[in-house]
């Protein structure tokens, strides 16, 4: 399989701010991520040649996207893969880049889950109607894999917990530092002990919220960025794959890991050529759903070695300042997830950073960032890494 390594850049990027956006619309969000895209990119919507849309609940054809920005004829596709729709519609955008089909494509995500009762609970399906099998609640699974971590490596319940509450206290500092994030205020380990109990071992601050937002991209091909923009930014690697629900079905799951992340990632690591992303990779945003679920992640992705994770977590390692920081905007936490916007918002922020334009959150010499998505259950996730560098 041909990797598509440098053979894409990224020329412009918008994002809203995320929150409960109750004054604007879901053409609204699009309207204002997409051109804060054109104009970084020097680009009119004219320009663009094809699009790919990211949306769960808030647009069910392409022709949503079309009608935001008055693309006329041009071909728009709509893309949904539950959480990772966004960082989906992205790498279709890039393939039709780097395939020929076009040279200039448009990625945008957008969801307005604050209008609807539920979230986007309402309209969720179960992954085999015609047996109608539903899924369980996500946060359940999660902290049955959390608890069975917890036992496997010795941990008592409350010690376990103040290790993730360490993770959402970092995530809210970030976060706080954000302008465009929904919650912007520091918390304490305390508070997070102290929280509302969801589900054991989660409390309220080891959950995301739910969240309106859009972000966007423009894609070209490679050899033309500099005709746009010196601070474009590369594609390095793209991995996706999907669970064929099988895992829980076998005798021999651990619940200590989720192979569809690890997947993922080994297939983004081989297209960018990366063999120790510990070292290589400077800056990450991954899909901090539950504050275990960044965790875990250290480990899938090599940032930490199994067994390790709670003395990098205690060193600081993932913290702003540390040797690896993770989820450098607030995460999830503090964005909430707005589902097919929270792809294309992480690569944002990668993006920003790749540009040393991330104010405040600025990561010292940051050139090669990741980015993980997942949607779906343990066993059935859609997984997607992707990793980028700097142009220069």
């Amino acid at each position: 399989m041909e990797s598509i390594k440098d053979k894409v850049a990224i020329i412009g990027m918008g994002c809203t701010k995320f929150g409960e956006l109750w004054d604007k619309g879901p053409y609204d969000l699009m309207v204002d991520a997409c051109y804060e895209a054109f104009e970084d990119a020097g680009v009119e919507p004219k320009d663009v040649q094809a699009a790919w849309f990211g949306s769960y609940v808030s647009g069910f054809t392409g022709s949503r996207l079309s009608k935001a920005l008055k693309l006329e004829y041009i071909p728009i596709t709509r893309v949904e893969n539950l959480c990772s729709g966004g960082l989906h519609a992205l790498a279709n955008a890039c393939y039709g880049v780097a395939s020929g089909f076009c040279d200039i494509a448009l990625a945008c995500g957008v969801e307005k889950l604050k209008d609807r009762p539920s979230g986007f609970a309402a309209s969720y399906e179960p992954v085999d109607g015609s047996k109608g099998i539903p899924d369980g609640p996500p946060a359940s699974m999660f902290a049955q894999i959390a608890m069975r971590y917890f036992h496997y490596y010795g941990w008592e319940i409350e010690e376990g917990r103040k290790i993730l509450a360490q993770i959402s206290v970092k995530s809210h500092h970030n976060g706080a530092l954000n302008p465009k994030a929904h919650f912007q205020r520091e918390i304490t380990v305390e508070q997070v002990m102290k929280a509302p109990m969801i589900v054991l071992p989660f409390g309220l601050y080891d959950c995301c919220g739910m969240s309106d937002g859009c972000a966007a991209a423009i894609v070209v091909r490679a050899d033309m960025a500099r005709d746009f923009s010196e601070e474009h930014v590369l594609v390095k690697g793209l991995g996706f794959d999907s669970g064929a629900g099988q895992a829980l079905l076998q005798d021999d799951y651990d619940f200590l890991h989720i192979q569809e992340n690890i997947e993922a990632a080994r297939r983004a690591y081989t297209q960018a050529e990366i063999k120790d992303p510990r070292k290589e990779i400077d800056i990450a945003q991954v899909h901090d759903c539950f504050s275990f679920h960044e965790l875990l992640l250290y480990e899938e992705l090599g940032f930490s070695a199994k067994g390790k994770v709670r003395e990098d977590v205690e060193a600081g390692t993932f913290s702003l300042d540390g040797s690896l920081p993770v989820n450098t905007d607030g995460g999830l936490k503090c964005f909430g997830h707005p589902l097919s916007a929270s792809g294309l918002r992480m690569t944002y922020e990668i993006y920003k950073q790749l540009q040393e334009k991330a104010g405040p959150r600025q990561v010292k010499n940051a050139r090669m960032g990741l980015v993980h998505n997942a949607g779906g259950m343990v066993g059935s996730l859609n997984a997607a890494v992707a990793i980028y560098g700097r142009g220069d």
